[in-house]
């Protein structure tokens, strides 16, 4: 196990730092109904955030993240986020928690697999008791996530994730999808 500080950050410990790359592809939906293919860069700070314990039993370590993405085309900022990761020490398990400020919070929950990388693997969805999404009455109405699917893959320096949104907009169900590769910066 890795530890920082003392504290047991697992598989979450490879994470910590500053995370930059610019080969980022998102593909959203459009109100014509056409989907449109964004290129962007981003930068993705991961901090030491501790650990705590869940009514003496669960012991969870956390590392805090913040996430900006800026279109390569204009440099505007189409994305920012803000959350944790969570690992459940001595366990495969561990929770995603997200805010995006358009009124939306995700907790995600999956297993993270360590083998010739570490892959965490986690999901949620609206209507789901065990791993939910909240959003603002104007996003239920006019534009739902229903899920929120997302893998990450770490390797040394080499940091990739797959996240997929299925949206209920513009009277259509999409695929929103974000794909990215990053490294480490020194």
């Amino acid at each position: 196990m890795q530890t920082l500080n003392s504290i047991d950050y697992g598989p979450l410990a490879g994470l910590i730092g500053i995370w930059s790359g610019n080969k980022g592809k998102d593909l959203a939906p459009e109100a014509d109904g056409t989907m449109e293919l964004n290129e962007y860069y981003e930068t993705i700070v991961f901090t030491e955030a501790g650990e705590t314990s869940n009514a003496e039993e669960e012991v969870l370590s956390a590392v805090q993240y913040t996430q900006k993405v800026q279109r390569i085309s204009s440099d505007k900022i189409i994305h920012q986020e803000v959350g944790y990761w969570l690992w459940e020490q001595g366990t495969d398990n561990v929770i995603h928690s997200l805010t995006i400020p358009r009124g939306l919070c995700v907790l995600a929950g999956g297993k993270v697999v360590t083998k010739n990388a570490t892959v965490f693997d986690v999901e949620a969805s609206f209507d789901s008791e065990q791993w939910p999404i909240a959003q603002s009455i104007f996003l239920q109405n006019k534009a739902m996530t229903k899920t929120f699917k997302q893998k990450m893959t770490l390797s040394g320096d080499k940091l990739q994730y797959s996240q997929h949104m299925l949206l209920d907009i513009y009277g259509n169900s999409f695929d929103h999808n974000d794909h990215s590769s990053l490294r480490r910066q020194p």
